[in-house]
């Protein structure tokens, strides 16, 4: 039985109230550099080790196993303060999280003891979930046969900075598991070949398993989550639009500042300031709105999804699908209007590369790209008008 012991311990956390207090104070603490980060690409291993050492990483342990187990409203607010002050960060830990909530849908007895213990000791879990050479994104072939995995993984956001990698990879049968690898396993290679424009310090990138031998009691079943009615796929689809929302208003908040302190009237407007300029004051207030209403939205889908963990049944999963649907298409849409108005009214000097407020546009415009929009609105209609129930998986 393997055990993994975390890069840094972690302080127990006692209430939802003070992981609040806890993820704000990391929060201010992220945003400053997060610019030169983007800039630069520094990968934030100090950063999240600091994250994993504050105990955040555990918080939605079951209580049962030691942990707190926050409200899903808890976790997305953590989220959305952490995406908010650098949104590389903010997106980490959302596939530890998913992990976890797969290990108690999923986990035998014994699994949830020890890799619970290890969370709230401070282990950080990444993942290896997509693959990049596959016609289709849902197709895997990672294979897990005995004890034995072998494949090649991308999009492995987090790997290169966790101590444990749930892999998605099918065993002999064809039924797919969630294996719990241990980062430092001999035959596992992390490679650092993210080159997307935005997100640029997620360490998004490859993961190879060559002939990787794996404790049996590591071997999470992941498929037949899917197979019965659980909230796993909006509980991971939440994670993401609570980062959207972080990312809308870190636009928001820095278009704000850069119209006070930097950017010109135009000259038809007949002020003396930008920040006077009756348009910009009209969009801005519209843009607030906005905002505000995606918070709402969030906090409807998190009592959804907190319903369907309490008593999951096809009415509540599917209910909470399609309320974090709403949320999801909304915060995308929401995020990417906040970074492009950030320049309309700010002007060309907010162009500047010292300034790196482009970064904003293209993390919402990388990270909106998971499980586009553009099937979220169909299936809430299909389900309004046809009652049709949402497919169960983890992009929904």
């Amino acid at each position: 039985m393997s055990q993994v012991q975390p890069k840094q311990p972690a302080a127990p956390l006692r209430s939802e109230q003070q992981a609040l207090a806890v993820a704000t104070q990391l929060a201010q603490h992220f945003r400053d550099g997060a610019a030169a980060r983007d800039r630069e690409r520094q990968l934030p291993h100090l950063p999240l080790q600091q994250f994993f050492q504050s105990g955040l990483g555990a918080i939605t342990v079951p209580q049962a196993y030691g942990g707190i187990a926050v409200s899903t409203a808890t976790l997305a607010a953590v989220m959305s303060l952490i995406s908010e002050a650098d949104a590389a960060i903010g997106q980490v830990p959302q596939n530890h999280y998913y992990a976890l909530e797969v290990l108690r849908v999923n986990g035998s007895e014994s699994q949830k003891h020890r890799l619970y213990r290890e969370v709230l000791e401070g282990v950080h879990l990444g993942n290896a979930l997509a693959e990049f050479t596959s016609r289709a994104a849902h197709q895997r072939s990672t294979q897990i046969n005995g004890n034995v995995l072998n494949g090649q993984k991308f999009y492995a956001t987090g790997a290169l900075f966790a101590d444990r990698i749930p892999t998605a990879a099918r065993d002999e049968e064809g039924k797919e598991q969630l294996v719990f690898v241990p980062r430092h396993q001999k035959g596992v290679t992390v490679i650092d070949d993210w080159s997307g424009f935005g997100q640029r310090t997620t360490g998004s990138g490859s993961v190879l398993f060559e002939n990787v031998v794996v404790d049996a009691d590591d071997i999470v079943p992941f498929q037949t989550a899917f197979e019965r009615p659980t909230p796993v796929g909006p509980f991971a689809q939440i994670m993401h639009a609570a980062i959207d929302q972080g990312i809308g208003r870190a636009a928001f908040n820095d278009m704000l500042d850069f119209l006070r302190q930097r950017a010109r009237p135009w000259p038809d407007s007949n002020v003396t300031r930008a920040s006077d300029d009756p348009l910009t004051l009209d969009r801005t207030g519209r843009l607030a709105a906005r905002l505000r209403a995606g918070e709402a939205l969030l906090e409807e889908a998190a009592a959804a999804v907190d319903a369907a963990q309490q008593q999951p049944d096809a009415a509540t999963v599917a209910r909470a699908s399609v309320d974090v649907a709403k949320a999801r298409a909304w915060t995308t849409e929401v995020s990417l209007e906040a970074a492009n108005l950030l320049f309309e009214l700010s002007g060309t000097r907010a162009s500047l590369r010292e300034y790196n407020l482009d970064r904003h546009w293209r993390n919402a415009r990388t990270h909106t790209l998971h499980d586009p929009v553009r099937w979220k609105y169909p299936l809430i209609g299909n389900y309004l008008i046809n009652g049709i129930l949402p497919p169960r998986r983890g992009t929904v």
